[in-house]
């Protein structure tokens, strides 16, 4: 781990919002690429790094209740609690996949900002470029809080996350109610 710390530059969750995603970007894949144990893909050590260079980054609470939509409304604090805890393993488990491969990943490219700096919400919009193979078009969604940015929603190819899962608890809550989306994200989680 000592490399992977060497490694890491200062986030700075004020900085203007390509230059906070740059930061958090290029930390997370210098951890993941300096880290002998995730090279080799152990999940459990991809999932430590997340949590250490990631997670205090990302708003999930927010990430959420937008994905639950109306059934966020209805749930009680115990279940919500516990949705987020059920997605933040789901979104973890996803992207931890993803970081097992982090090698065949030459760069982050962080696109010119169009937007209001000012502003409570804003899009960065990057390029993964890959050895050996194409592109991959990624924007983050960031909320500016009392803290400073955090993300709350990613677009990996044209796919928004949290539109892409509030069909999935959508239906999950129709069939099941909240304690079985709550349930069902916990078994995959496994």
């Amino acid at each position: 781990m000592a490399g992977a710390a060497s490694a890491q530059q200062a986030v700075d969750p004020q900085a203007a919002p390509n230059d906070f995603v740059q930061s958090v970007g290029n930390n997370a894949l210098n951890a993941v690429r300096s880290d002998a144990a995730a090279k080799q893909g152990d999940l459990r050590r991809i999932n430590e790094l997340i949590d250490q260079y990631l997670l205090p980054y990302v708003n999930f609470e927010k990430t959420t209740r937008l994905a639950a939509g109306q059934s966020w409304r209805s749930a009680t604090a115990q279940q919500k609690s516990d949705l987020v805890d059920a997605f933040r393993g789901t979104l973890i488990r996803t992207y931890a996949g993803a970081l097992a491969n982090v090698d065949k990943i030459a760069a982050l490219n962080v696109l010119p900002f169009r937007g209001d700096l000012d502003a409570r919400d804003v899009v960065v919009r990057t390029i993964f470029s890959q050895h050996n193979g194409p592109a991959v078009a990624v924007d983050y969604r960031l909320e500016n809080t009392a803290q400073g940015w955090k993300i709350y929603d990613l677009n990996v190819e044209g796919i928004w996350l949290i539109q892409n899962y509030r069909n999935q608890f959508s239906q999950q809550v129709r069939q099941d109610g909240i304690d079985g989306l709550i349930a069902a994200l916990n078994r995959k989680n496994r």
